[in-house]
């Protein structure tokens, strides 16, 4: 930002004053000035469109400029910006002083020289003002970048699937709603078996590819609401709301175990065919998140022997 675009709101119930001020603030360059005649003026123009810098006269009727720069502050913190204020006053002394600087004035200027001070005060406001937007920059950039990271600490960078900490988050959250709003709670845990003998003898490459066409079955085949996450490679979590404990049941993901199952996947290096286990678990929202995960996980290998869906006792 250059001196031409900043900003300038100009509080005077003064014309006289008003004109003089912006004649100086003119003929430094700067072209973006307003003018309001109060002080609730200011704040509604504030309101509509912020200002980088507010000069404002000490003693108005109604609101003085102090009390309009406690408000000032207020809605800065709210927006999460800052305004510079710079009172005009003929008020002397370090007690004026140090009421000005408690109540967030930046700084003021006598009017006795404003015509020698004034446009060398905004100048370094101007310089302050930059400074800070480049600081705000920097810090919601910095925001931004770890809200990124954080997004991506939780997502599976393969297949976009929530990973472990989402799906236990995911978890404990609709077992939060189950046992506040009634239902339950429900983890399906999916894993593809003898996959790291798969990826030694097909590579890395084929089995990658061979995970992303289970995965997309797994979301086309699932509603739309419910989460599915990849816990580990060979890993994977559906974790659904149910309105009714004894909705919970295999029998209502039979369809699913045979989509999954019964048709080959394919890659670059043709078809294959990956063999899924499954485990369930509910709760009506009693049982911890990381129990109801080891419930599952324990049961898998039956569902490979027995090759079917494997319940866990409910709440057990």
């Amino acid at each position: 930002m250059n001196s031409a675009e900043m900003d300038i709101l100009v509080v005077d119930d003064a014309r006289f004053s008003a004109a003089v001020v912006n004649r100086t603030l003119a003929s430094a360059g700067y072209t973006h000035i307003r003018h309001a005649n109060s002080a609730q003026d200011a704040l509604g123009q504030l309101a509509q469109q912020p200002a980088d810098l507010v000069v404002a006269d000490w003693l108005m009727p109604g609101m003085d400029g102090l009390e309009l720069t406690r408000r000032i502050r207020q809605n800065d913190e709210a927006g999460n910006r800052y305004t510079y204020v710079l009172l005009l006053t003929a008020r002397e002394g370090v007690d004026a002083l140090q009421q000005a600087f408690d109540q967030g004035v930046d700084d003021f200027v006598s009017k006795s020289a404003m015509t020698e001070q004034l446009q060398h005060r905004v100048m370094a406001a101007d310089r302050i003002i930059q400074r800070h937007n480049r600081v705000q920059t920097d810090y919601q950039r910095m925001l931004t970048f770890n809200r990124q990271l954080k997004r991506q600490a939780l997502i599976d960078p393969l297949t976009g699937f929530g990973n472990r900490q989402d799906g236990m988050r995911t978890l404990q959250n609709t077992l939060k709603q189950a046992e506040k709003r009634g239902g339950a709670a429900c983890l399906l845990l999916l894993r593809l078996e003898e996959f790291e003998a798969q990826q030694k003898e097909r590579g890395q490459k084929v089995m990658q590819q061979g995970v992303l066409a289970f995965s997309r079955r797994l979301r086309q085949s699932v509603r739309p609401l419910d989460s599915v996450c990849r816990i580990q490679p060979d890993l994977f979590a559906l974790v659904t709301w149910q309105p009714h404990l004894n909705h919970c049941d295999p029998s209502g993901f039979r369809r699913l175990y045979e989509t999954l199952n019964h048709r080959a996947y394919q890659t670059a290096a043709g078809f294959i065919s990956l063999q899924v286990s499954m485990a369930l678990a509910c709760s009506e929202g009693s049982t911890p998140a990381d129990k109801m995960f080891e419930q599952a996980a324990s049961e898998l290998a039956l569902s490979v022997t027995e090759k079917r869906i494997v319940a866990v006792a409910a709440n057990a």
